[in-house]
């Protein structure tokens, strides 16, 4: 059974991560983000969403893990941050229903949505410019990268929240994911 881990960035919905994962028949367990990641046995990481970059703990010391990182709001922030990115304060800041246009249909991760899907984010920080290695894979009219994808490295993010009941489609993400982590 895959076994993908959730790294708890203090996110209001960190619990509703692990369940989409757990639903869908994966060995899941939310671990501390001051968890040093050599104590974590897993075929894939999440890196939740939270209120803010100060308290991520040892969340980047993930990245070198060498197994597939999804990282959600925060988490794809965080991932953009650590790699050279740059993350600033967005035009929207609250929650929203937001329709989010795919641009790579090939993409592991959100391809499988395109052309469009609906989704609840927040818009209060987002990544201004992707990693080196990354490919911007979705945008929306509120924010100019709702996703990205480095698929050489199976680093994955998503500005949205896959795991909440007001994104369509939102468990498709998951299985994504899984079936990369069950890809290496």
């Amino acid at each position: 059974m895959t076994r993908i881990v959730v790294v708890d960035n203090h996110g209001q919905f960190t619990h509703l991560e692990q369940r989409a994962l757990r639903d869908i028949g994966v060995d899941t367990d939310i671990v501390d983000n001051e968890t040093p990641p050599d104590e974590v046995e897993a075929d894939g990481v999440v890196l939740s969403g939270g209120p803010d970059m100060d308290r991520i703990g040892r969340t980047p010391d993930y990245l070198d893990l060498d197994i597939p990182v999804f990282g959600i709001c925060l988490g794809m922030q965080l991932i953009a941050d650590e790699l050279g990115g740059e993350v600033g304060a967005g035009d929207y800041g609250g929650y929203a229903d937001v329709t989010v246009r795919i641009e790579d249909d090939a993409d592991p991760l959100v391809g499988s949505l395109a052309p469009e899907t609906r989704v609840w984010a927040s818009h209060a920080d987002e990544v201004k410019r992707v990693p080196d290695g990354f490919t911007r894979t979705a945008e929306s009219d509120v924010c100019g990268v709702e996703a990205m994808s480095d698929t050489e490295r199976d680093l994955y993010g998503v500005q949205w929240h896959p795991e909440v009941a007001h994104t369509e489609r939102g468990e498709e993400v998951f299985e994504n994911f899984r079936s990369v982590c069950e890809g290496r």
